[in-house]
């Protein structure tokens, strides 16, 4: 039997809304808008000439470009280019590592633009989520990324089942060791040593002084040890 590609396309879109939730629903459900591309390089003095002279060639109308790190959260263009598009454009990139700065995130850009009914092309991988094929990929990608996450779970959670069960502690380290706090303890049975004082000389500040001796919260100082110790005197 041979397919056509508007027959492909009918088929491809019957029962009319797109499902977001079918990895190899068309998007967009009719792919006649715009192609709009989008570049990056991560430093200033880097040159995206080959970049858009690629996304020229692709057809883009319209190439929306950052020089920044893709581990800056805060990508001006490509947030501007994401509002320009419309249900029906495509966007293109000149390859995957320009758009997402992780598989996670690439995966999550790519399946905001499917809800919108916007398309995907990567030049350099030859993926396009406007066709089946390219619908397929991303969904191996959606699965693998989700695999690695369970990974990563999975081993944190071994990795902190076995640090308790050799006695480890977990979490931050406490802001006072038991010697120091014994050490301002004694401290503060000398009346002259104020609790500003004693939380400068361990480096510490007055509300972990407070934390760790409760008692002074009742405005009550240690019982008086034997020879109190005070402060030394400031050279």
């Amino acid at each position: 039997m041979t397919i056509t590609p508007s027959d492909a396309t009918t088929a491809d879109t019957a029962g009319g809304e797109l499902d977001a939730d079918d990895p190899l629903a068309a998007e967009p459900a009719d792919a006649t808008g715009a192609l709009i591309g989008y570049a990056r390089v991560s430093t200033v003095g880097q040159l995206l000439d080959r970049q858009i002279t690629a996304l020229e060639a692709a057809g883009c109308m319209r190439i929306f470009a950052d020089k920044k790190s893709g581990k800056n959260v805060e990508r001006d263009e490509l947030r501007k280019a994401l509002d320009y598009l419309r249900a029906g454009d495509t966007l293109v990139v000149p390859s995957l590592d320009r758009l997402g700065r992780s598989l996670q995130d690439l995966i999550s850009i790519v399946a905001e633009l499917r809800k919108r009914g916007i398309g995907f092309r990567s030049l350099h991988e030859a993926l396009d989520t406007t066709t089946p094929g390219g619908r397929l990929v991303f969904h191996v990608f959606a699965a693998l990324a989700e695999f690695i996450r369970e990974l990563i779970v999975e081993g944190t959670r071994e990795g902190l089942q076995a640090a308790r069960a050799r006695g480890q502690r977990l979490g931050r380290p406490p802001a006072m060791t038991p010697e120091q706090i014994r050490h301002a303890r004694d401290l503060l049975t000398h009346p002259g040593n104020t609790v500003s004082s004693i939380a400068r000389l361990l480096g510490v500040s007055r509300s972990t002084i407070y934390k760790y001796v409760p008692e002074l919260a009742n405005d009550s100082r240690p019982a008086l040890s034997v020879g109190p110790a005070a402060l030394p005197a400031a050279e």
